[in-house]
């Protein structure tokens, strides 16, 4: 669907139902270049089991309109905007990797209406090594690509693919390519408030999911596991994925991501 946030057209992919803003809401945030259809499964399954899903394209990216957002805090206020414009209001929050970020900010500005926080292949801080910021700047393509090559898995990196007759590190180069790559990338590098927005959650009792990738090269286990013992929750593991994680296990996400939130609801 589309709606209009601050006079830009934007596309929410809602997994293939219409959008109800009175059920729970599955918010899903896509990361740095990519956008909504990181998220093809997990928000079908939602969206056909009791629960809106809202997954925007932030602006500029793909399918929607308007300036790049050049700051996560930025990003985290036109998220609780485009969520006012629809209506939302019990949210459950989903972000992979600069996605997550965005969502750590938005928590503390949605109040009671968040219902969760998830987080996929990601850490309270993503450095952004400088070489790949400008080469985002000067060819956004040959970016993507290695950003593609070190973000999978080895098992993709030979052809697997979790969709038949897909080949997601062609089509991410092609996604990410047209995409405001090198904005979000140094966007990440700046936000230093990761860590302490995870501890006020966990202070307020917020439930948390961190669901991390074995082989991820671009935010390490490790930090992952700090994010996790700053949010007071046990990091889940996938095996034989890297960085890209939605994509790469869709499945095995999904199921982590379900049971978590499924057992909020019940």
């Amino acid at each position: 669907m589309y709606i209009q946030v601050d006079n830009a057209n934007t596309f929410i992919a809602t997994g293939g139902k219409p959008f109800a803003a009175h059920l729970p809401t599955v918010v899903l945030l896509h990361g740095s270049g990519t956008d909504h259809r990181c998220w093809a499964l997990q928000a079908r399954w939602f969206a056909f089991h009791g629960y809106s899903v809202f997954a925007p394209d932030f602006p500029a990216h793909s399918l929607s309109e308007g300036e790049a957002l050049t700051s996560i805090e930025l990003m985290a206020a036109w998220l609780v905007r485009a969520l006012d414009t629809a209506k939302v209001d019990k949210v459950h929050l989903v972000g992979h990797s600069q996605g997550f970020l965005v969502a750590l900010e938005a928590a503390g500005l949605l109040g009671d209406r968040l219902k969760s926080i998830t987080a996929l292949a990601t850490a309270s801080a993503i450095p952004v090594n400088p070489a790949l910021v400008e080469t985002a700047q000067s060819n956004p393509k040959i970016a993507a690509e290695m950003m593609l090559q070190w973000g999978f898995g080895s098992p993709h990196q030979y052809g697997a693919s979790s969709v038949p007759g897909m080949q997601p590190i062609g089509i991410g180069t092609r996604i990410m390519a047209n995409n405001p790559l090198a904005i979000d990338l140094i966007a990440c590098n700046a936000y230093e408030k990761g860590a302490e927005k995870a501890l006020q959650l966990a202070n307020v009792g917020c439930p948390s999911c961190v669901i991390l990738a074995a082989q991820d090269r671009m935010t390490p286990k490790k930090e992952g596991l700090k994010l996790a013992l700053d949010l007071n929750t046990a990091a889940q593991i996938i095996a034989d994925s890297g960085h890209m994680l939605p994509m790469e296990a869709p499945k095995e996400s999904l199921n982590l991501m379900k049971k978590f939130i499924q057992s909020l609801e019940t």
